[in-house]
């Protein structure tokens, strides 16, 4: 018999109360939200780790993904703010090491933001502990379940975004 989890008895616990409840549907929304919980705060306790706030780690997060430089422009719609919030993000990671500016190598009215080795090592440290983690957890899947449960969550997610959900960053 496989072990059970805390949602086998929510569900149970459910049933009695709403005799029409898909326990299947109720299981994997249930599971999902604590799973989603659960890597929410192992990335909390990361960004702790790491000495990194939310904010300092999303800009190097969104820097590291344009390949460790962009315009501060780029970094303002990335990050989805006016760039006048982005300056004073800028600012802090810059104070730490993390971050410099230096001019545009094709428009000199134009300043770009690249990401120091120090900030890509401490981008890169907190990103691997969330990683560890989510292998620790899908590692109890072969390869060919972890591609069937992807294939399936996107399946799922085709529905929800084509309802116009929020914004999924």
């Amino acid at each position: 018999m496989e072990r059970r989890d805390w949602t086998d008895g929510h569900v149970e616990r459910w049933r009695p109360v709403l005799p029409e409840l898909d326990a299947d549907v109720e299981g994997a929304v249930t599971r999902m939200k604590k799973l989603s919980v659960h890597l929410r705060r192992v990335r909390e306790q990361s960004l702790i780790d790491f000495d990194l706030d939310r904010q300092e780690f999303d800009t190097l997060h969104k820097l590291a993904g344009r390949g460790g430089t962009a315009a501060p422009s780029e970094l303002a719609a990335d990050l989805d703010l006016a760039p006048a919030s982005v300056t004073g993000r800028l600012d802090a990671v810059e104070r730490r090491g993390f971050v410099r500016r230096t001019p545009s190598t094709t428009d000199r009215r134009r300043v770009d933001v690249v990401l120091t080795d120090e900030g890509r090592s401490t981008w890169l440290g907190a990103m691997a502990f969330l990683g560890h983690e989510e292998e620790r957890l899908l590692g109890v899947l072969d390869a060919d379940e972890r591609a069937l449960l992807n294939d399936m969550l996107r399946r799922v997610m085709v529905v929800a975004e084509d309802r116009g959900g929020a914004a999924w960053d």
